[in-house]
């Protein structure tokens, strides 16, 4: 029983090296990328092999974080139970896993799929496990907005995974959450402000101040508010999701506007909680509209024209 123990313990580190939520959520934005780059829907195998291929990459990349960030996990409170932290795992051990499912994730996309998704996939891997991870965060406390790139990235591979190209909705679907990634990632650095400052990460709350990075917060929500419309306005979606979109919004509004005089310390996390919500709301909104008779004629039409 205890080896039976063990195993699962094991198993259970390397399963945190993924980071599974996080993971979670862009499988989550990939798959909606494909089920809206057709009029109907996405061929199965092709988008069965793009999910998977697409999650081992943002494993990979997740482990990749761990292997570099090892150093400051260990000094903040919110990391310092990570595997490596911990020595529960070596960073070799960290290395091989993240190099074989990056291994297995481009050979799945090259050969399900296409060559396209796999370029753009690695790309996308090591923008965030070395661009960002090794350079960005540690250089500037705008490492988020240029490291955004990376995790706004997933729609335009699902889309290109189902298609073999990239369509200018798949591009507009990645602004969207380039957009969203600030305000959600700085109202999470404005309550583990100390940890940063503890690991010396130049988040933008540790480098300016807290006020400044709330009417940063704010600002971005009401670009990414504008921003939201723009499926709607170019014939990508229609009312159901505008509606969806502008009552999200108006909620993200709040809680950026709120932010600016918080009633507790805590409510920084509750911004952040929200943009979580918010983002998968969002696209659950792009995906029912997609189906929806009225919302979709147009769309289809321009896929059926540039296709």
């Amino acid at each position: 029983m205890s080896a039976v123990v063990k195993s699962l313990s094991i198993a259970r580190q390397y399963l945190e090296l993924t980071k599974p939520r996080v993971v979670a959520l862009i499988v989550f934005t990939a798959v909606i990328g494909m089920f809206l780059a057709v009029p109907g829907l996405p061929p199965l195998r092709k988008a069965i092999a793009g999910t998977l291929g697409i999650w081992l990459a943002a494993a990979s990349a997740a482990a990749l974080n761990h292997l570099i960030d090892q150093r400051i996990d260990k000094l903040m409170a919110r990391t310092s139970h990570r595997p490596l932290a911990t020595g529960a795992l070596t960073p070799m051990q960290v290395l091989v896993f993240a190099l074989v499912l990056g291994v297995l994730s481009m050979t799945i996309l090259v050969v399900f799929d296409n060559a396209l998704t796999a370029v753009l996939t690695f790309c996308s891997l090591i923008g965030y496990a070395v661009i960002y991870t090794a350079y960005l965060k540690r250089a500037t406390p705008q490492n988020i907005v240029i490291g955004g790139a990376a995790g706004a990235a997933p729609p335009v591979l699902g889309w290109a995974a189902v298609t073999g190209s990239v369509h200018p909705y798949a591009l507009l679907l990645f602004l969207i959450i380039f957009i969203w990634t600030p305000p959600h990632f700085w109202a999470l650095a404005i309550f583990r402000r100390e940890d940063y400052a503890r690991a010396q990460v130049p988040m933008l709350p540790v480098t300016h101040g807290v006020t400044y990075t709330r009417w940063h917060v704010l600002f971005y929500t009401i670009l990414l508010v504008v921003i939201t419309v723009l499926p709607y306005l170019t014939g990508m979606s229609g009312l159901f999701y505008l509606g969806g979109a502008l009552v999200l919004g108006g909620a993200f509004l709040w809680y950026a506007a709120r932010l600016m005089n918080p009633p507790d310390d805590f409510f920084a996390m509750r911004v952040f909680n929200y943009s979580i919500i918010y983002l998968m709301a969002l696209f659950a909104f792009l995906l029912v509209d997609h189906y929806l008779p009225t919302a979709t004629v147009e769309p289809a039409m321009t896929l059926q024209k540039v296709g």
